[in-house]
Parts: structure tokens; sequence; C-alpha cells
């Protein structure tokens, strides 16, 4: 039965209803249609608003004190293709702030780096007995003890002298015996009194003509310096004030003109001298690197014969009365 439109009393009938969706529980519109009509909503909590955060106030940077990275504004920020933290490192490291400390310390490793500078150039210097080997360290220590030795032989013979000349009845005869015998040894050492005894022979050739006055003084020297009592060059007698000049064709010893081979005779220990020649760096390698020879040969004689006319001083005169 349909209603009558004109009775505004009466309801009018709803129209009719398709079948109804499914409704997926949990969404809105399936609470909103699960509430009953008369059931009223709780009301949504109102939300608090959020304040606005104020700019924060920049920091006025002390004199002499760099800003951290935190303390920079980000308005500080360059702009560009430069990144800020370039720009923050380049602040810190310039101009430069050093502080007292800072020197001192600074001054202090300059002190010790200049010392050990020092220290390791000393250190390194170039030495003849670095590259020697373990057997010709051991004959030169030999060598020393030798010399050591020789010394308190002398110092020993001295003594004896003088309790001989306390205790000698005759002193007068005593002391002209000693005296002679005095005379004699300065006559060697001086070239004016000819001397033999055990020794060595030194050869050196020079087929290139390299050999230089300054390598046959630094044999002498050398020789001289292991104990060498007396030495005749070429026929010449080597003393204390000899000299040598020129090289090659026009060597002299004296103003007396030599020429190679040089032959060195020399009286003294054989056991000290040889090795003084020997030794790394020494004469025998000098020169062989010359392209010369250097030949040493022991022996149980030498006669060094060359005599040097003796030389009356012409101001010195002895002290004693």
């Amino acid at each position: 039965m349909s209603e009558n439109p004109q009775n505004p009393e009466r309801p009018e009938q709803e129209p009719a209803r398709g079948p109804e969706k499914p409704e997926m529980p949990g969404t809105p519109e399936a609470s909103e249609a699960s509430e009953s009509p008369g059931t009223a909503k709780t009301p949504e909590t109102p939300k608090t608003p959020v304040e606005p955060v104020p700019p924060a106030t920049p920091r006025v940077a002390e004199p002499g004190v760099v800003p951290s990275a935190s303390e920079v504004p980000a308005a500080a920020a360059p702009s560009g293709d430069e990144p800020s933290g370039r720009r923050r490192l380049a602040s810190a490291l310039w101009p430069p702030r050093v502080t007292r400390a800072q020197l001192v310390v600074a001054l202090l490793l300059f002190v010790l780096g200049l010392g050990l500078a020092i220290q390791v150039s000393s250190t390194s210097e170039n030495s003849a007995l670095r590259g020697a080997r373990q057997e010709d360290l051991v004959r030169i220590l030999d060598e020393l003890d030798d010399r050591t030795q020789r010394l308190e032989d002398e110092k020993a013979r001295l003594e004896k002298q003088r309790t001989e000349l306390e205790s000698s009845s005759d002193q007068a005869e005593e002391a002209r015996k000693q005296t002679q015998e005095k005379e004699r040894q300065l006559g060697i050492l001086a070239g004016s009194v000819a001397a033999e005894g055990p020794g060595i022979t030194l050869t050196v050739g020079d087929p290139t003509g390299a050999v230089e006055s300054d390598m046959l003084l630094d044999a002498i020297q050398e020789l001289r310096a292991a104990g060498a009592e007396a030495i005749q060059v070429n026929g010449v007698r080597v003393v204390a004030d000899s000299y040598f000049t020129g090289s090659g064709d026009d060597m002299r010893i004296d103003g007396t003109k030599v020429a190679a081979p040089y032959v060195f005779k020399v009286i003294g220990k054989p056991e000290d001298l040889e090795p003084a020649l020997n030794i790394p760096g020494g004469v025998v390698q000098t020169l062989e690197k010359e392209q010369a020879t250097a030949t040493v040969e022991r022996s149980a004689k030498i006669v060094v014969d060359a005599l040097r006319p003796a030389k009356r001083p012409d101001y010195a005169q002895s002290s004693s009365q």
C-alpha cells in the first residue's frame, strides 16, 4: 500500500535499497555503521599547539678565541661550491695564534734535532778502519801493545842507568860510558853513523809515473810510527828533517834526485813494520790504487850505510854546565 503524499504526518516510504556491500572491519564506515543511532560519540582530545622556537641569539666571539663548528650559525655557511668545513679550517689556521709555551717547545725541539744531526754527522764520517776485517783490527791492536811495551822497556832502561850512576863507585867512568852510548844512538838517529839490524825492505814500482812525493812521505811516517829506527831510500839517508819534492821522473829527497823503483831499507821490528804498511787504507793500498806496486820483504839483517854530514848548530847551545 502506498502512502498518501499529501498527508504530512505519515512518513514517506524509504526507497528500496540494493544489497549492502560488505564493509571491512576497522574502517571508518564500518565503525560508524556499527554504532547505534542513540549512542553519543566520544569527543576527540584537542591537540596542543606547538609554540614556535625563538631564533638562537648569536654568540659574540671573544677576541683571540676561535668559535667551534657548533657555534657557527647556519647563516654564516658560505654559498657556492666550496664546503663550509674548508672555510672553518682556514679561519682556524690563519692567522696563526702561537702561545709562549708553544714557542718554548718548538725551540727545544729545534735544539734537539740540531744535536741529533751533529751527532749523526760526526759518527758517519769516513774512517780508514770502518771497513777493516777482524784480523786486521786485531793486528793493529797488537801493534799498539808492542809500542806500549817498547816504551815500557825504554823507561826501565833509563831507570837502570840512573840507578847505576847513583850506585857506581866510579861515577865519572860510568857517566863516560853512558855518554858514548848515547852519542852512538843519537848518531844513528841523525844519520851520521851507519846502522844494521833486523827490519824490512819495501820496494815501490812506478811504471806509470803516478807516484807523488806525498805518497813516499806517508810511507816514511807510517814506518816511523811503527818503530823504525833507521831508514834509507835509494842511497839517501832519511832523518827527521828530510823532505820529499817532485813526482814521476823528477822525484827528489833532500834535493837529491831518485828514480823508480824506490827501495826503502828500514831497521826495526819486522812484526810491527810490515802490518803497518798493509793496514786497510794504508800505504800499500794507496799505491795500488795509483797503478803502482809495493812489495814488502822481512829480513834478519838490514844494513843502512848511507850517511849524512853532521851539522853544527849556528845558534843552539847546550844548556848543561
